[in-house]
């Protein structure tokens, strides 16, 4: 049986249909069902690779952390303006209390500590802080303006120095990268000092300079990326490979055979089986959908007179794009690799989880609504 809701009807679900930005809603189903198809396509071969009996098991974990992910961004996005910086800042306080745990108690993976292992799962702690910061960010920065009095950039400034610094202690360069990133903008949305904000830059580059000089990892992928004679390429080579394979329509669904060497098809380089298999043309509608989504939270983000409305959207829209194009790019050597995840695409479970968040709250602040927000 079909369930509909009538324009009258006054229930939570029923503001909530007609509120919500549907097509974008239906842009991120259709992102998710992807995901879904790739993640079948891509992880059997990596399951058999590294000894797993089930052939599905990436595929079946893949849907046990989606479907909470959905639940989450549908039950955030039923909150107001409001309830959206109450959650985001509980969130920021736990996760960036986590990821300086992660110093101490954290997993190290690869010469880095990221993860903190609990029964049944792993969190990586700086997938949350990403979209709690965004509207935390926004938060204060609306507060400035509104409240003169406020030391609103202040405290802003001091909180980004406390989440990047525990992020860079463990380390974790690509993250910091996307979390300044956002903040720049930002910063600049909200139309401070413009001296400031080109200082805050120059201080940005100079720390890309530091860690290219004193982190190796940091400095061995620049230089591979630079130079590709200058170390191991074979994940980046691999990827374009398959891309070189799949041509305009791809060798077909299941008919790829790069993925039998790549060792993070089913996750960073997921995008290259959907090269391969799908072809040019499904990849140009991946990124279509992608554009679409974020495009069409500023349109309809742009027309609110709410403050931190506009700057914590903007950041949160800004961030999801951001984790697109580096994921794409890496996987076409447009950029040095950094293992980030294809949103609600690549397999994951903080991930999905994050990004459930992230985007819960994006449809939340760009609902119509029909009066001030609070």
């Amino acid at each position: 049986m079909m369930v509909t809701f009538d324009r009258t009807d006054q229930s939570v679900f029923g503001r909530w249909w007609w509120t919500v930005d549907r097509w974008q809603l239906a842009a991120l189903a259709v992102l998710m069902a992807l995901g879904t198809v790739l993640i079948t396509a891509a992880s059997p071969p990596v399951a058999e690779r590294i000894g797993i009996q089930d052939t599905f098991h990436f595929v079946e974990r893949h849907l046990l952390m989606l479907i909470p992910s959905i639940a989450i961004m549908c039950g955030v996005s039923l909150l107001s303006p409001r309830g959206v910086r109450r959650v985001a800042l509980v969130v920021f306080l736990i996760a960036v209390a986590l990821v300086y745990a992660t110093l101490v108690v954290g997993v190290e993976i690869k010469g880095a500590r990221r993860w903190i292992h609990i029964p049944g799962m792993s969190i990586q702690p700086s997938e949350f802080v990403k979209p709690a910061f965004a509207v935390v960010g926004a938060w204060l920065f609306s507060l400035s303006r509104t409240n003169p009095g406020f030391p609103g950039t202040i405290l802003s400034i001091l909180l980004y120095g406390v989440t990047v610094g525990g992020l860079l202690l463990q380390p974790d360069l690509g993250m910091t990268v996307v979390v300044s990133a956002v903040w720049f903008s930002q910063f600049f949305l909200a139309g401070l000092n413009i001296m400031l904000v080109a200082g805050l830059g120059v201080l940005g580059v100079a720390g890309l300079v530091g860690a290219y000089f004193t982190l190796p990892h940091v400095h061995s992928r620049i230089n591979r990326f630079l130079d590709p004679s200058s170390g191991d390429t074979y994940q980046v080579s691999r990827s374009l490979e398959a891309f070189a394979n799949g041509g305009l329509m791809g060798t077909g669904p299941g008919q790829g055979t790069v993925k039998y060497s790549l060792p993070d098809s089913h996750a960073d380089f997921i995008f290259a089986v959907a090269g391969e298999e799908m072809g040019l043309i499904f990849c140009l509608v991946i990124i279509l959908l992608f554009a679409f989504i974020v495009l069409r939270g500023f349109a309809r983000v742009f027309n609110d007179t709410n403050y931190f409305v506009l700057l914590a959207a903007s950041g949160l829209l800004i961030q999801f794009g951001l984790q697109a194009a580096i994921n794409m790019g890496s996987a076409l050597h447009l950029m040095p690799t950094k293992g980030m995840t294809l949103p609600f695409i690549s397999y994951g479970g903080s991930s999905l989880l994050a990004l459930g968040f992230g985007m819960g709250m994006v449809l939340a602040l760009t609902r119509k609504r029909f009066g001030p927000a609070e």
